[in-house]
């Protein structure tokens, strides 16, 4: 069983840091490179924070890094479990 826990955990904690990677890097790449039609940028800033098309897509991809996050953390609560199951 603790060999179950263990895979179970690699696998979950794999996976989860590389998913939380590959869309915190997404949230983070359109403040970096600044492409893009200038009038629209012009448009958007004119907006209230809230209502912004990027600050709403950054909020929404952190959140999902944040929760593949949670799953690695998980992932290595498993693989403790499972070396003390043993």
């Amino acid at each position: 069983m603790g060999l179950v826990l263990v895979a179970c955990g690699l696998v979950a904690t794999a996976v989860g840091t590389w998913r939380g990677y590959v869309v915190a890097r997404e949230a983070v790449g359109p403040m970096v490179h600044d492409d893009g039609d200038p009038t629209r940028r012009a448009i958007d800033a004119s907006r209230p924070l809230i209502a912004r098309m990027r600050v709403r897509t950054f909020a929404r991809r952190t959140a999902v890094a944040i929760g593949w996050l949670l799953i690695a953390t998980y992932g290595l609560a498993l693989i403790d479990r499972g070396i003390s199951f043993s």
